[in-house]
């Protein structure tokens, strides 16, 4: 079962130093919220955890894989607060570019199932730059669906989303981390997830 570790993070952006000294140590289930003023540095704690960004001091690991190996990456997956997607490629088109930059290859009828799990059953085929923000996100948030990532770190992933959405999303984090997995995410939105951790930058 997975456990990730932080100790004595910090982030300096310019002049300017964000945070200092974070520790945590996540488990298998746990589920962790960061909340903050903007401008706090939650995105960059997040990009760090996702080795897109450099802390300035401290070690990440994941069991003992630090946050530079290929195993560590591997096991995590991050979606940004912006869809990641090309407007001229179809829904599914998206979705197998997302997934080979994963490294995986997926069969076509798990892009299907994954684009009917959050509400674009039918959309298969239509153009992403036809879509309106919500469903661009849900296409991002298929790519999540469809990852065997342990760890997942979603920037904002309520944003453009219905309340109907928004269940999605919350049922979609709930089951990966029943299954073991571990969560941290943002949201400047009220989240009804269960079990919840909170950790204030």
């Amino acid at each position: 079962m997975p456990s990730l570790t932080l100790n004595n993070i910090s982030c300096q952006r310019g002049y300017n130093l964000l945070f200092s000294d974070v520790s945590l140590t996540l488990n298998s289930g746990d589920i962790l919220r960061i909340t903050g003023t903007n401008g706090s540095g939650k995105t960059s704690l997040l990009k760090i955890l996702a080795g897109l960004n450099a802390q300035e001091q401290g070690t990440i690991h994941l069991d003992a894989d630090e946050v530079k190996s290929e195993a560590y990456r591997r096991a995590v997956f991050y979606l940004g607060h912006l869809p990641a997607l090309s407007s001229e490629l179809t829904c599914i088109e998206n979705l197998k570019f997302l997934t080979a930059l994963n490294q995986s290859i997926m069969a076509e009828i798990a892009l299907i199932n994954a684009l009917e799990k959050v509400g674009l059953s039918g959309y298969e085929n239509e153009i992403c730059a036809k879509l309106s923000a919500g469903q661009k996100r849900r296409v991002a948030l298929a790519s999540l669906v469809l990852s065997e990532a342990k760890v997942w770190l979603l920037d904002e992933p309520f944003t453009a989303l219905d309340p109907q959405g928004v269940k999605m999303v919350e049922s979609c984090i709930e089951a990966h981390c029943e299954q073991g997995g571990i969560c941290l995410f943002t949201t400047h939105q009220d989240s009804t997830l269960k079990n919840q951790k909170v950790f204030s930058l």
